[in-house]
């Protein structure tokens, strides 16, 4: 049985389309500040936690089929700062000091270390507490811990008080990232995501989830490092060449 998970890949393809709907939409809506219908607003706001959920699990998962996860994660993190450079200097209200690559890169690196570890924990264990940990964590970019409506708990102000905490999810007043995807919580989705790697890894989960039906979901799901990094340089060019012969307002033209 072949070691690549086609339908991840397929999964994978349809969460890129996705993602670069969603960042047209917030290009034409909140960069060049033009109104879409309501219908488009709501459907996008509603998507945009999954689309990049998606991608932290399927990463995950992914990390178990790499050969040198903590060679991928500095590949990925070199690229992210490579994008943090250039929102700074071209966009800097748009700027993005710890997105989905940055945390996707030290994610790979950390799991490079402790994946041996973590890969002897049985698969549905893991699963279970990673999530579980996600849960809990989930709001402590936004000041507390906990799930609401069960028991929350604030962890202690200082935390917050320093802006370079803010790879971990501790942020300062001062700080601002147009994507941001600290390591809590989301480590613990991407480990989540590990642990259910494990069992696939292993071979157990139906043939036809190791087989590809789809060749270009899946093409573009084995490309979407690439597909990443240029889509939103492609995107603003049509955008700005739209507006411009259109008679509208241009960030650059």
């Amino acid at each position: 049985m072949g070691k690549r998970l086609g339908i991840l890949d397929e999964i994978r393809g349809i969460a890129y389309i996705a993602m670069i709907l969603y960042h047209l939409y917030y290009d034409i809506v909140f960069v060049y500040g033009h109104d879409l219908p309501d219908t488009v607003d709501v459907i996008m706001r509603f998507i945009q936690p999954f689309i990049a959920g998606t991608f932290i699990f399927l990463a995950g998962i992914s990390s178990n089929f790499s050969h040198n996860n903590f060679r991928r994660g500095t590949l990925y993190f070199f690229l992210a700062m490579v994008l943090t450079f250039v929102t700074a200097v071209a966009m800097p209200s748009e700027i993005i000091l710890f997105g989905v690559l940055h945390f996707l890169g030290i994610a790979a690196m950390i799991y490079g270390f402790i994946g041996s570890f973590t890969e002897r924990i049985p698969w549905l264990i893991g699963l279970i507490v990673f999530l579980l940990l996600f849960a809990v964590t989930f709001n402590i970019p936004r000041g507390y811990m906990g799930v609401d409506g069960i028991f929350t708990v604030e962890p202690p102000a200082a935390m917050y008080g320093h802006y370079w905490l803010f790879p971990l999810g501790f942020t300062s007043d001062s700080f601002y990232s147009a994507d941001y995807f600290p390591l809590i919580p989301y480590l613990f989705l991407f480990l989540a995501g590990a642990s259910l790697g494990v069992y696939f890894k292993a071979g157990h989960a139906a043939k036809g989830m190791y087989m590809t039906r789809f060749g270009g979901l899946a093409f573009i799901g084995r490309h979407g490092l690439w597909i990443y990094m240029l889509h939103q340089p492609v995107t603003i060019v049509i955008l700005e060449l739209v507006f411009k012969l259109t008679g509208q307002g241009t960030l650059f033209l």
